[in-house]
Parts: structure tokens; C-alpha cells; sequence
């Protein structure tokens, strides 16, 4: 099986590829549809961390209905998005290592979404009572809901994304890519580089929230040593 999916055209593979993406894209669409039913609750649960919001134009509170049951739908459809990612990159792969698949996309799913809630309960609600505390009495925050929810959701996304670094370190160190010793040697490029990727995805200029995204990432990064020496001693 494995030797039939190396034998594939470019043409197979660029048909297959388009073949997962549109059940991907299914399974986010059913998701979302199920996810509008509750989109008030979902908006009463995202905007705890404020008072109130506001909307600007009359389409604005429908059209943030229909962006946060996407973004629900997407989260939903993890374990499917997932799971077809890496059945697209198996076919290189040994028997033993495809085995490997369904637990890598637990393990995807679970990265994922611990670092979206980290961000969420921690995070988030600690960047916000410091961004709101710069306001005095008479400078005080009318927070739009479409500029609420945008930096919410990609501060989350963001956070969910870098929280997969150790299952990609794991893969890159079974390959020989990277090795523990290396990425130890490593450090303070890496620590330049992580301030500067935290500077880049965080949705605003402060200082602050890129530190709080930077600060885990670091931790991660030595998580990801520790995961590459155990791939070592397992070779080994």
C-alpha cells in the first residue's frame, strides 16, 4: 500500500489533496451550521472578559454571528482536519510509522486546543485588564465587536499553532532533521527568533501581550529538546 501511494503522479497527488481539502472543508461547513444555533451563547461566553461591546453598522452583529460559528466550526473540525493532513504526508512513511496516525491526530487535537485555552482563560483575560488600564476617566474604551472578536480569535489561533512545536519537533527529530544537542547549541538564536515571530502574530504593537505569547513559546521550545532526546534514545 505504502509503495503503491509513493508510485503516485503529481497529478494523483494534487487530486487527493483536493479531495481532502473539500472534506475538510465539508466537515467545517456542517460544524459552523450546528455552531450558529448557539452563536449568542458563544458571543456571551467570548466577550466575558469586557463589560460591553458594541457594533458600528447594521450588518456588523450578523456578520460576527457568521464569523464566530466559523471559527467554532474550524475548532470543531480538528480531529477531521487533522487526521487528513497527515494521511496526506503518510505515504512517505514506514507501516510502523503510519500506525502512528491516529495517535499524532489526538495529539494534534490536544496541543491545539490546550494552547487555545490556555490563551483564553489566562492569557487573554490578563492582557485585557492591562490594555484597558492605559484609559483614565475621561478616556475610557468603546470596544467594537468585529475589533474584539478579530483579536481574540487570532491571539488564540496563534496560541493553539506554536502549542503544536513539541509534536513538530518529535516528527523533525524521528527524521533525523533536528537533534537535541543542536537545538541546546540553538538558544539564543532562538530566542531572537521567538521574540520576533511573537512580534509578528500578536494582533497588536504592545510589548506586553508579545511577551505573554513569547514566554510559552520559549517553554515549548525546551519541551522540544526534551521530546527530541527521548526520540534519540529510542534510536538509539
Amino acid at each position: 500500500m505504502a509503495k503503491e501511494k509513493k508510485q503516485m503522479s503529481f497529478l494523483d497527488h494534487v487530486e487527493e489533496l483536493r479531495g481532502r481539502l473539500i472534506k475538510c472543508i465539508i466537515s467545517v461547513f456542517l460544524f459552523s451550521i450546528v455552531a450558529y444555533f448557539f452563536s449568542e451563547r458563544l458571543i456571551d461566553f467570548l466577550t466575558k472578559p469586557i463589560p460591553e461591546v458594541y457594533f458600528m453598522s447594521p450588518t456588523e452583529a450578523f456578520s460576527i454571528r457568521i464569523k464566530i460559528s466559523l471559527i467554532a466550526g474550524l475548532i470543531a473540525s480538528l480531529p477531521v482536519v487533522f487526521y487528513h493532513l497527515w494521511q496526506f504526508v503518510v505515504p512517505g512513511l514506514l507501516e510502523r510509522e503510519v500506525k502512528l496516525v491516529v495517535p499524532v491526530v489526538l495529539f494534534s487535537t490536544f496541543f491545539f486546543l490546550a494552547g487555545s485555552a490556555f490563551c483564553f482563560l489566562f492569557i487573554l483575560p490578563l492582557s485585557i485588564k492591562v490594555l484597558l488600564g492605559f484609559g483614565t476617566p475621561k478616556l475610557k474604551p468603546m470596544i467594537r465587536i468585529g475589533d474584539y472578536v478579530s483579536f481574540i480569535s487570532y491571539l488564540t489561533l496563534a496560541f493553539g499553532a506554536v502549542f503544536e512545536l513539541p509534536l513538530i519537533f518529535y516528527f523533525l527529530g524521528k527524521l533525523g532533521i533536528v537533534s537535541s544537542q543542536g537545538l541546546a547549541k540553538g538558544r539564543k538564536y532562538a530566542i531572537v527568533g521567538i521574540l520576533i515571530l511573537s512580534a509578528v502574530i500578536t494582533p497588536t504593537p504592545d510589548a506586553f501581550t508579545q511577551l505573554m505569547l513569547a514566554g510559552p513559546l520559549y517553554l515549548l521550545y525546551e519541551v522540544s529538546i526534551v521530546v527530541v532526546k527521548i526520540v534519540e534514545k529510542k534510536k538509539r
